[in-house]
This record gives C-alpha cells, structure tokens and sequence, in this order.
C-alpha cells in the first residue's frame, strides 16, 4: 500500500473521532513600544496518532502538546511549569476553547520524498517498507502496523483505572 493510500484509508477511518487543533505561536509586533501577549492562532485540525499528526490533506511531525486555558497568575517551582502556563494562556487568546488540545512546534512530512527513499520528519523507508520511527530513542517500526495500532487505540480506548464497562 502506498503512503498516500495507507493515509486515505486512515482519514475515512477516523472520521467519527473528534480532531486536536494544530496551533501556531504568534509574538505581535509592539505598539508603541509595549509588549502584546503572543497568542496561539488555528493552522487546522489534525488527528494526534503517536508521532504523526494527520489532517484532511496532509502528514505532520508531532512537536509539543498543550491544553488551552485561562491566565492564572502563581508561583511555579520550574521555569518550564511557567512556560507551559503561559502558551496555555497564549492559546486561549488565540481562540481555542478551555481544555482544548493544541500542538505546537509540528512540522510537515513529505510524504513524497519518503517514497522515494529519504527521511522525512520521523518517516522512512527501512529496507523498502515505509517506517516510523515512534519516539526519538526508538528504532523504526513498520508505518502501516503503526497506524493500524493508533487508529485502533483512538477507536476503542483502554479502561481507565476506576471505570466499568457499559
């Protein structure tokens, strides 16, 4: 099956899942030379299946996961706790609702060039079959069962600890 194939049959799969926003940071320019907020503007709507984000027409490279909320003004023990709150507070402004995840720092693939034997993003072909590779310490694993595995996990997830079967 070809990337582009393989990545159609997943989009008419996952149709009935609801979609994650794919963000964008924006430092506005200052006026009168005071600081604007940055804020975190929709680029679309992606489904999340591991290390690849996957919207109507095309691949991208999973970056960073936040949840938009509200500005909250406390302490934090770590600058990146800080950080954190911030682009959370920067994706509210940017119009994502309460709660609502975002990705930021994505990047596309280029499904093409993995086609033709080069890496793209965490996509290669491993002795000819199309490969991802799952985590930045882990090996490649074939794509297909990759995605298979994801799609089945977002259709039908596991229990979570306290919860009874219907």
């Amino acid at each position: 099956m070809s990337l582009f194939a393989l990545f159609d049959s997943a989009r008419t799969r996952l149709q009935v899942i609801p979609r994650e926003g794919l963000g964008e940071l924006i430092e506005p320019a200052r006026i009168l030379g005071i600081r604007r907020a940055p804020r975190i503007v929709s680029r679309g709507w992606v489904w999340h299946l591991g290390a690849i984000l996957l919207s109507e027409d095309a691949v991208y490279a999973t970056g960073d996961i936040i949840r938009a909320h509200e500005e909250v003004r406390r302490g934090y023990p770590a600058e990146s706790q800080r950080r954190r709150a911030e682009l959370a507070a920067a994706a509210r402004r940017g119009g994502f609702a309460e709660g609502q995840t975002v990705h930021l720092g994505w990047t596309p693939i280029d499904l093409a060039a993995v086609g033709e034997g080069a890496a793209s993003g965490p996509l290669a072909l491993v002795a000819g079959v199309p490969s991802v590779r799952w985590s930045a310490m882990g090996g490649f694993v074939p794509l297909e069962g990759y995605v298979e595995e994801r799609i089945s996990l977002l259709l039908h997830p596991p229990l979570g600890m306290g919860e009874t079967p219907h």
